[in-house]
């Protein structure tokens, strides 16, 4: 599959960004950078990727409240505002039964919960999402909308009331209910298709992705690599999270749902290659526990997106890819007609196992010292 796509790219999208990693004396790292069919200015959807940034963010505003009490894990109540809106103010898979900022990004990073994300974005909105990303240099991403959730752009621009307490139900801060009359949009007002489907209705023209969300594959490329080598990037570049924060984020990248225990995720629903598209994408399967992948999917209008640093602890070998290919023979959006287990996960699994035997052979001046990936990501997976 990997020669038949790279050998027609055009019908499939193709844009792929791949990075190697060498090390100096001091374990400092060096990125080489190599790419294929990258263009930022081409249209696709990301689907489930932007739940990275989002989740970072809410992070880097946590840092921000410097408030007594206030952690990734304290207790999150998210109330209603309007009748469309929803609240939150159970979880079932936390230990205490309670929503926090943690409890949603362990959801969102082992099986890229939809609901997690959104009471996120609702925390933070839509003006702090934008502009803090803008201000990071990634210049080609917008955020504007709840996923899976048949809501307006107007009603997009309007936040729930959240509120923080400790465990006695005291209140340590509340937020209001909020919204924001900027609009975010993509003005090249990009389409896709040849054809939609809406409402049960065949719809023959393009559909219009204006007032969706947008992160080209280079700006989601650059979140990851901010997050794993925050020291290669300038003081404003970066996501400005606490250790333990970026700690939260490192172990449940790399996690596999099944060795979850809060929450806790079924292998038959939830395989340990569930979201592992690189290197194991396709029929469930076992991954090496030498091997790490800590990386975000997306899939959506068929569209299969997978951004991953990827380690080899027992041969001390890392590097990134970044991919996105179009599955859609037909070019009907909304048909749930994808070649996502046809096309795209043997795709996705072949350029990873390429890459990674690429690397695994390719000469190094220095081993890389990849202690701080064993410490994290051995934190409550208890693996060596």
């Amino acid at each position: 599959m990997l020669k038949k796509v790279l050998s027609k790219p055009e019908p499939h999208r193709l844009q792929i960004i791949y990075t190697q990693v060498d090390r100096d004396a001091d374990n400092n790292p060096a990125l080489t950078y190599y790419q294929f069919g990258l263009d930022n200015d081409r249209y696709f959807y990301p689907a489930s990727t932007v739940k990275l940034p989002i989740a970072l963010l809410a992070l880097e505003w946590l840092t921000e409240q410097n408030l007594p009490g206030l952690t990734a894990d304290t207790i999150m109540l998210t109330d209603a505002a309007t009748d469309w809106q929803t609240a939150q103010t159970t979880d079932p898979s936390a230990t205490i039964g309670l929503p926090s900022i943690a409890q949603y990004i362990k959801k969102i990073l082992l099986v890229s919960d939809n609901d997690g994300s959104n009471r996120l974005y609702e925390l933070l909105g839509q003006d702090y999402i934008n502009q803090r990303l803008a201000a990071k240099g990634l210049s080609h991403t917008v955020i504007n909308h709840r996923l899976s959730l048949p809501l307006t752009a107007e009603q997009n621009r309007q936040f729930n009331p959240v509120r923080f307490v400790d465990e006695t139900g005291g209140s340590i801060l509340a937020l209001p209910a909020r919204s924001t009359k900027n609009r975010y949009l993509n003005t090249s007002k990009p389409t896709l298709g040849k054809a939609y489907i809406k409402a049960n209705e065949l719809i023959n023209s393009p559909m219009a992705f204006t007032d969706k969300n947008r992160f080209s594959a280079a700006d989601f490329d650059g979140v990851i690599k901010r997050l794993i080598f925050p020291q290669l990037f300038s003081q404003q570049q970066r996501f400005n999270l606490k250790s333990e924060d970026r700690d939260l984020v490192l172990r449940y990248m790399a996690m596999l749902p099944p060795d979850s225990t809060s929450p806790q995720y079924e292998a038959a629903e939830y395989p340990a290659n569930y979201s592992k598209f690189l290197l194991f994408g396709g029929k469930a399967q076992q991954i090496p526990q030498h091997i790490r992948i800590f990386n975000k999917t997306g899939w959506a209008y068929g569209h299969i997106i997978d951004g991953a640093y990827i380690v080899d602890l027992a041969n001390q070998v890392e590097f990134f890819v970044t991919a996105v290919v179009y599955a859609n023979e037909n070019d009907i959006l909304n048909d749930d007609q994808y070649q996502k287990n046809e096309v795209a996960l043997p795709f996705l699994n072949e350029l990873g196992n390429f890459l990674y035997q690429h690397e695994l052979k390719r000469p190094r001046q220095h081993q890389a010292d990849l202690n701080e990936v064993r410490k994290t990501t051995a934190a409550e997976t208890n693996i060596d």
